[in-house]
C-alpha cells in the first residue's frame, strides 16, 4: 500500500498544500521518479486525483499531488481567482521542492495535468529543461477555440461580470463570483451539456458546487497554451477525448502533435468521462506504461 504524507511548499510567497505518495520499499534505497500532478480549472487535488496518483505509486513512482494557490487547502487570497500566469509558476515550483525531497530522483520528475491543468503542463515543460516526461490529459489547448464551442451565448453572459469583477479586483474589493459549471444557457464558466453533471460526479460527497471569479473567464479565453507545445522536449503522452466539449479535440491533436516527442492518443470517451469507470482504467493504464517505460529502468 502506497504511503501518504501531507506536505507543502512555498511558490510566490504562498503556503501550496500537497499530498506526497511514496510507493512502497523495493529494497534497493535509490531514489524513485515523481510525478506531480494538479488538477483543472477551479477544482482541487481532492476531485478524483488520488486514484490517479495511487496507481502510480502502485508501479513504483511516487507523486506529488497539490492545489493552486487560492485554492482547496493551499492559502493565498482573494480565494478562487484563476491565473494562468500563477498556476504553471506552481508547477514550476512544485517541480524544484520535488527535487528537494529525500528519495525522489531529482532527475526523473514528471508533469502531470488534466483538462486546463493540461494546458499547464505544456508551459511549464517548456520552460523546465529538466522535466523528464509530460502526460497531458483531455488538455485545454486553446482558449479561442473552447469559446466558440460554449457559443457567442456563454461568452456574452459571462462580460459583463468579468468586466466588474476586473473593476472591483483593481480596488481591492472580493470578486464577483461565478459558478465554474452550469446548465446550458446558463451564466457559467463551463455550459456545455455534459460540463454540469460531468463536474459534479468529481466533487467529494456533501462539497457544494464551486464558483471562481468571474475575471477568470477572460484570462481563460485568451490562454492559448497549446502554442507551447513545440516547445516540449521531453516524452510527452497526450490523452484526447475524442468527444470533448470543453477542449475540441481536433484543435489539441493539432497543436500537441507539434511537440517533437509527443504520443498523441485519442480516445471515444468526453471530457469527463476518464476520472472513474471503464475509462479512467483505459487511460490510466496507459499511463502507467508510458511513465514507467521513460522513468523506470529496464526491467
Amino acid at each position: 500500500m502506497a504511503e501518504r504524507v501531507d506536505v507543502q511548499f512555498s511558490s510566490g510567497g504562498v503556503d501550496c498544500a500537497a499530498w506526497l505518495y511514496r510507493p512502497e520499499q523495493n529494497g534497493h534505497g535509490r531514489p524513485v521518479p515523481v510525478v506531480v500532478m494538479a488538477h483543472g480549472l477551479g477544482a482541487t487535488r481532492a476531485m478524483h486525483l488520488a486514484p490517479f496518483a495511487e496507481r502510480f505509486a502502485a508501479a513504483g513512482l511516487a507523486a506529488l499531488v497539490f492545489d493552486y494557490r487560492r485554492f482547496g487547502d493551499s492559502a493565498g487570497t482573494p480565494r478562487a481567482v484563476v491565473s494562468v500566469a500563477d498556476q504553471v509558476a506552481d508547477y514550476l515550483a512544485a517541480a524544484a521542492y520535488a527535487r528537494t525531497r529525500r528519495g525522489l530522483d531529482p532527475n526523473r520528475v514528471a508533469l502531470w495535468g488534466t483538462s486546463f491543468a493540461g494546458g499547464h503542463v505544456l508551459a511549464a515543460a517548456g520552460r523546465d529543461p529538466r522535466v523528464a516526461a509530460v502526460v497531458a490529459q483531455c488538455p485545454f489547448t486553446d482558449g479561442w477555440a473552447s469559446a466558440k464551442a460554449a457559443g457567442l451565448g456563454a461568452m456574452a453572459r459571462l462580460a459583463p461580470l468579468a468586466v466588474a469583477d476586473s473593476v472591483r479586483g483593481a480596488f481591492g474589493q472580493e470578486p464577483v463570483r461565478v459558478p465554474v459549471a452550469g446548465f446550458p444557457g446558463t451564466t457559467a464558466l463551463m455550459t456545455a451539456v455534459d460540463a454540469l453533471p460531468g463536474y459534479r460526479a468529481l466533487l467529494p460527497d456533501g462539497v457544494p458546487l464551486r464558483t471562481v471569479a468571474a475575471r477568470s473567464g477572460m484570462r481563460i479565453a485568451a490562454a492559448r497554451p497549446g502554442r507551447k507545445a513545440a516547445r516540449v522536449r521531453c516524452p510527452m503522452l497526450v490523452c484526447v477525448c475524442e468527444h470533448d466539449t470543453v477542449a475540441p479535440a481536433e484543435r489539441t491533436v493539432r497543436l500537441t502533435g507539434r511537440a517533437p516527442l509527443a504520443d498523441v492518443r485519442v480516445y471515444p470517451y468526453g471530457h469527463f468521462d476518464i476520472y472513474s469507470g471503464a475509462p479512467f482504467e483505459r487511460v490510466v493504464t496507459d499511463q502507467v506504461e508510458f511513465l514507467s517505460r521513460v522513468l523506470l529502468p529496464a526491467g
